[in-house]
């Protein structure tokens, strides 16, 4: 079993064990590298002032995608080709996106210069002629206070028309793909006084890890442990790393669901990315692609899991309304054996879930919704792009010559925990569809919810937004089944 991490930084090989190992990539890049082009602001994945290219072994070859390093931990870098702004260029050379924010004036105070930068390189790494909207798209992850983003959008434009050279070309690509794919496949376990992180590559392994150590905090993406640790809301001493478990990435459809009945399965591993979730919803559940698509910015969603998102419990988790409506199977392994557990069970109360001692969240199973059924889901937020929800939702309905034979509401942050809206259901159940039944739902719903005042909205808002969307669910479908008459 290893014992120490090994990555690469700029093409640069480093071997770290000890205290390092727990620190996050910003810090070990600012103050052991002194790559000071790294900047930190937020320290919670909002800025993308701290943004890297993070380079892994897919299918032969390295794929870089931008991260946010502030959040992210040395120990779930492990097998992974770091690139910075300062690797960007060739020594006096600036690369064609740098060059191009020169030209066009992209920069004023210049703080989140590097993160945009380095966010830009690796758009264009991915998708060599980037339309505006992709630019937009690409970028909402990075935050500028001072040019207006016009400038930046014009030096991507132009970056994107120049001959330049790929991250692919510029470092050894196959070899390097090969060295990492071998290391990912090891076992590392690394220990610093007090503090411990253990990087299994088998499920089993994972499992014993837990029995005896109940307290570990567990990370995969850790898009939210890491904002946890910065603000020291929490300070855990003993981690257990799922990224090397093989085959809890995955992402696959079938034509049965748990029960054998036949239907179309979307079935996710625990570590299934956002990055990699999108594509496929965006094909077989368009209605959730279109919330994974405003999920975090792209630094996040080129790490977050599937997994994370529902292990977290959050009443305002994305995910939630979806998988609740349809409800989802959980797959868990544990000492015991493996078991399933539908999603609307799986929650006991504010951020507790139903795993036991030893218990670890391995996939989840979706069954998607059949031409019969309408589904619509909401968020609402002060922004568009990378803001927490201030209420969610999940509409399905099933409407036959007018009237409604199955309804699945769920309702996110109105109450600890994301819930379905039973007695709306029970009253919708063969009502007939219209303007005043829905109307009427939306009065029994507010009347199942109990939201808070906070930040980000009262509980008068919140009862509104439920009565609202209820009537926005039929406007809108009265409108599509007006277009397709």
């Amino acid at each position: 079993m290893r014992q120490h991490l090994v990555l690469y930084v700029n093409g640069q090989r480093h071997e770290v064990a000890g205290a390092d190992a727990f620190s996050s990539l910003s810090d070990y890049l600012r103050n052991r590298l002194r790559l000071m082009g790294t900047k930190v602001v937020c320290a919670e994945g909002d800025c993308g002032s701290c943004s890297v290219l993070a380079g892994r072994p897919e299918s032969g070859k390295l794929v870089y995608r931008a991260i946010d390093s502030c959040i992210q931990f040395l120990f779930q870098l492990d097998g992974a080709h770091i690139v910075t702004v300062e690797g960007l260029s060739n020594g006096h050379e600036l690369s064609a996106v740098q060059q191009a924010m020169v030209t066009h004036h992209g920069s004023q105070c210049g703080y989140c210069t590097p993160g945009f930068v380095v966010a830009m390189t690796g758009l264009l790494e991915n998708q060599p002629a980037p339309s505006e909207d992709d630019w937009r798209c690409g970028l909402t992850g990075n935050l500028c206070r001072c040019t207006g983003y016009t400038s930046i959008l014009a030096a991507g434009t132009h970056a994107a028309s120049q001959a330049h050279k790929s991250l692919t070309e510029r470092y050894p690509n196959e070899a390097l793909a090969a060295e990492l794919q071998l290391l990912i496949q090891e076992p590392v376990a690394i220990r610093d006084g007090s503090r411990s992180v253990f990087s299994p590559t088998e499920l089993k392994a994972a499992i014993e890890f837990l029995e005896t150590s109940p307290t570990a905090k567990i990370v995969a993406g850790g898009t939210d442990v890491g904002v946890q640790i910065n603000k020291r809301v929490i300070a855990p001493t003993i981690f257990l790393d799922l990224n090397r478990l093989q085959g809890l990435q995955e992402i696959s459809l079938s034509s049965k669901d748990a029960t054998g009945s036949s239907r179309s399965v979307l079935r996710c591993g625990v570590r299934a990315r956002w990055v990699d979730l999108e594509p496929v919803c965006h094909e077989h559940a368009p209605e959730f692609a279109e919330i994974v698509s405003v999920f975090g910015s792209p630094q996040i969603r080129h790490v977050g899991t599937i997994g994370g998102n529902i292990v977290n419990g959050s009443p305002i988790a994305d995910s939630l309304p979806f998988l609740f409506a349809m409800e989802a199977q959980v797959e868990i392994a544990g000492p015991r054996g493996v078991r399933t557990v539908d999603i609307n069970d799986f929650y006991h109360g504010y951020r507790q879930t139903d795993l036991k001692a030893g218990e670890l969240l391995t996939g989840v199973q979706i069954p998607l919704p059949t031409r019969a059924q309408s589904l619509s889901l909401y968020k609402v937020s002060r922004r568009r792009d990378l803001d927490i929800s201030s209420f969610t939702a999940a509409i399905l309905l099933e409407v036959v010559n007018g009237q409604v034979l199955e309804a699945r509401i769920a309702l996110g942050a109105v109450g600890p925990t994301v819930l379905r809206a039973r007695q709306t259901e029970s009253y919708l159940r063969n009502k007939p569809f219209t303007e005043s039944v829905m109307q009427a739902a939306g009065e029994i719903a507010v009347k199942e919810i109990s939201p808070i005042s906070d930040v980000r909205g009262s509980a008068d808002f919140r009862w509104q937004l439920t009565r609202n969307v209820f009537l926005k669910f039929f406007h809108q479908r009265a409108r599509t089944a007006a277009k397709s008459a």
